[in-house]
């Protein structure tokens, strides 16, 4: 009989304040032992996931008396949301927990990526070659235009930590209004003249049916030669064979990609990307630090005890 079950990994002293403070069970790895994580939903009212945890009808069927599902961050397409409303649950991602994380990831990727194979460079050092014409000619994030797809509070972190690297910023977002005050941190714009004119592209838009494959090679025939490609947000959002075939034959220079559809990744997806020095493929880790991974705990942890203090 347990009031709160955690399926995934959480900061340790988190999780065990909430293991002392309620009739508890957390198991990292409950997500994917679905018949067990069902017979411990059975009397719980609340569930804490991150983005492992398919919580859809088939899962709420088995939980009567759930009240509540706090998501450690804030994509929520591994959560059914009209199902949960509909039974009276309440969703509550983590907003703005992570944000200086990603935000830290695009702006570290757009450097390295910018400044080629510059850092890459120690093995051939140590050895005593001493090659700066290969490892020179690098560009700068000064003066370049950061364009941000998706203005909610990880891009407006993102567009304040840009316009600090002395970056013009411009932003797209589907629903923003235009009289939102966010708009003072970046330049509004369309996602044409986006995708034409910035020369790192970072998306931070949920994957809903309007954002899958938005960007295509359609989009990527359009950008720059020069830009990058980031894509810390949802897998999906980007074709991953699209951005392999533009990287590959150099219609954009470079791609850090955090993301992808299918997680892991598939050996056929791994082979599109298999040889190229142009790219930064990262196990969906942009929002997970030591310091994020404890606020969004914390954030999940207020809303427990919210709902049963």
């Amino acid at each position: 009989m347990v009031d709160v079950v955690i399926s995934e990994f959480m900061d340790n002293d988190v999780a065990t304040q909430i293991l002392t403070e309620f009739d508890s069970h957390w198991d990292p790895d409950l997500w994917k032992k679905r018949n067990e994580l069902k017979s411990f939903l059975e009397t719980a009212k609340a569930i804490i996931v991150r983005n492992a945890t398919i919580v859809d009808e088939d899962l709420l069927e088995y939980a009567p008396s759930l009240k509540m599902v706090a998501r450690m961050g804030v994509g929520l397409d591994n959560i059914d949301l009209e199902a949960c409303k509909s039974r009276g649950i309440e969703v509550c991602p983590s907003v703005g927990a992570n944000a200086v994380s990603v935000a830290e990831y695009v702006i570290a990727s757009a450097m390295i990526l910018f400044r080629g194979q510059t850092f890459f460079a120690t093995g051939e050092v140590v050895q005593g070659t001493w090659n700066r014409p290969k490892y020179a000619g690098s560009g700068e994030l000064a003066g370049k235009i950061m364009g941000i797809i998706g203005f909610g509070s990880i891009g407006q972190v993102l567009a304040k930590k840009a316009a600090a690297m002395d970056m013009e910023v411009i932003a797209y977002d589907a629903v923003m209004a235009a009289d939102n005050p966010a708009w003072s941190f970046a330049k509004r714009v369309d996602l044409d003249f986006l995708v034409e004119n910035a020369d790192v592209i970072s998306l931070h838009c949920p994957k809903l049916p309007e954002t899958i494959n938005l960007i295509n090679s359609e989009k990527f025939n359009r950008m720059k030669t020069t830009s990058i490609l980031i894509n810390s947000a949802r897998g999906g959002i980007v074709n991953e064979a699209d951005c392999a075939d533009a990287l590959r034959s150099g219609q954009i220079a470079g791609a850090a990609i955090d993301t992808v559809d299918q997680e892991p990744i598939t050996k056929e997806v791994g082979q599109l990307f298999s040889g190229l020095n142009n790219v930064i493929l990262t196990p969906h880790v942009a929002g997970v630090t030591k310091e994020s991974n404890r606020r969004i705990a914390e954030f999940a942890a207020e809303n427990i005890r919210r709902l049963l203090g």
